[in-house]
């Protein structure tokens, strides 16, 4: 867990071999579950963590209420106290107590109204102040209204920790890991048309700001890890009726090819059933396609629309199917 290269992602992006300014970030975290979201990175770029223990002050950070923004930030901005210092966890202020020789009963009852952000009795602040804990540590407990404990933190930087490792040293296994789980709400046209398009995409969201809909919004953060996999020198491959997964993006040498769900308006059950009909013997048409693998006609205009089916051997267009169809 302190593996060099894994850890440099947290303060910069040379691991990843890309520019800052490309990438639109200065860290390399796009896709790291905690420490992807704009607001902790941007905590990243502020703090610059070198340490496994910083991150846990920074997950700490970012789970807690009213302990980063208005507390813990401008303490260290301002060179008060580092960022080794500042109270991010609830075990910190227990710990800090117990350190300036305070009671474990007092320590873990002070450490219980601050985490409930029930701030500090006269009575505390007097024993605090008695004990020589500085002005800046009492200020902050009051400012503070929930605090994360340290064991989830430190829980979830592992987890963390431990798949940053194989975005640096297996691309192409995380791209296709992460992309999967949100393979039904992808935008695929974007994705295969290259940077420039997913930046084009990622800069209309930005502009509508608090106007985008929750639909842009989720898709946001793919893009951004769509970006940084073209910048590292990777790509897209578009569905293949007879090599895609129905769900999954597969490493190819050609690139990550996309499952039959990232198409839009194919479902699960659909995709699911191309792949079943396909393993028991290859399409002969676009009729038989239809016909074994129980596809409505919407499905296959999507896979027409897409180029999935100029390989079909005396193919009917869906177009065909449709004239031929008897009206209903």
């Amino acid at each position: 867990l302190d593996e060099p290269a894994t850890m440099a992602l947290f303060s910069g992006t040379e691991p990843l071999g890309v520019d800052p300014a490309a990438l639109r970030s200065p860290v390399g975290t796009y896709g790291i579950p905690e420490f992807g979201t704009r607001f902790v990175r941007q905590m990243l770029a502020e703090t610059r963590p070198r340490t496994f223990g910083e991150l846990v002050r920074i997950s700490g950070f970012s789970h807690g209420t009213g302990v980063w923004l208005n507390n813990a930030r401008d303490l260290i901005r301002q060179g008060i106290c580092r960022l080794s210092e500042a109270i991010a966890t609830r075990d910190d202020i227990m710990n800090y107590l117990l350190g300036r020789g305070m009671s474990p009963k007092r320590a873990f009852a002070i450490m219980e109204r601050v985490r409930k952000g029930q701030g500090l009795t006269p009575e505390d602040r007097a024993e605090m102040q008695a004990l020589g804990v500085p002005a800046w540590f009492i200020g902050s407990c009051m400012r503070i209204e929930y605090l994360f404990p340290k064991a989830h933190a430190v829980a979830y930087v592992m987890m963390a920790f431990r798949i940053a490792y194989y975005k640096v040293y297996h691309p192409e296994a995380f791209y296709a890991a992460y992309f999967t789980v949100r393979a039904d709400d992808l935008d695929s046209a974007t994705l295969l048309a290259g940077p420039e398009a997913v930046v084009r995409a990622i800069e209309a969201i930005e502009k509508k700001g608090p106007r985008a809909t929750p639909k842009e919004k989720g898709l946001l953060p793919a893009l951004e890890v769509a970006l940084e996999m073209y910048l590292r020198g990777f790509r897209f491959r578009p569905v293949d009726l007879a090599a895609s997964h129905a769900t999954r993006f597969l490493v190819t040498p050609e690139g990550l090819l996309l499952p039959f769900v990232a198409l839009p308006g194919v479902g699960r059950t659909a995709a699911e059933n191309i792949v079943r009909a396909r393993e028991a013997a290859p399409f002969r048409s676009v009729e038989d396609l239809q016909e074994r693998a129980r596809l409505s006609r919407s499905v296959i205009q999507v896979l027409e629309t897409h180029g999935c089916l100029i390989h079909l051997n005396g193919q009917m267009s869906w177009q065909g199917i449709l004239g031929a169809a008897p009206n209903i």
